[in-house]
């Protein structure tokens, strides 16, 4: 007898939706946060570093940015900061995405401009709720 192997297909990366730049240097977390995205209609761009974030911030220029803060060389915190110091990327919401949740690591984080904190293990569906709170998709 066979197991079952649950399969999650890969979706494109186009949709209706706005677009959101997913940022983790934890593949497994950036597949799962982009699904969970884009089977809510967000079309979605990713990221496993910071630098690359902030190219694809300048480029790309997405509606909202889902950021993890500990990574290997840019953490999150300085991405945030760094985007909302630039008066062309400063509108952009961010929502922080981390395993570390002390009080003060949650202060660090909205004191970079985070407009969003949320633990890991993410909650999907609280994922989804409040990436539409901060921008409902457009159907």
């Amino acid at each position: 007898m066979t197991a079952l192997m649950d399969i999650t297909p890969v979706l494109p990366h186009t949709g209706t939706g706005p677009t959101v730049l997913v940022v983790d240097d934890d593949e497994t977390v950036r597949d799962l946060v982009t699904f969970k995205l884009q089977m809510a209609g967000f079309r979605t761009i990713t990221a496993a570093d910071g630098c690359t974030a902030l190219t694809l911030v300048a480029e790309s220029r997405p509606d909202l940015v889902v950021l993890d803060i500990a990574m290997p060389g840019m953490d999150g915190l300085s991405v945030c900061y760094r985007m909302h110091a630039d008066p062309a990327t400063a509108a952009i919401p961010v929502i922080m995405l981390s395993g570390m949740a002390t009080d003060t690591d949650i202060d660090l984080a909205f004191v970079s401009g985070a407009e969003e904190y949320l633990s890991k293990p993410v909650n999907p569906g609280e994922l989804v709720r409040r990436v539409s709170w901060l921008l409902p998709p457009r159907h």
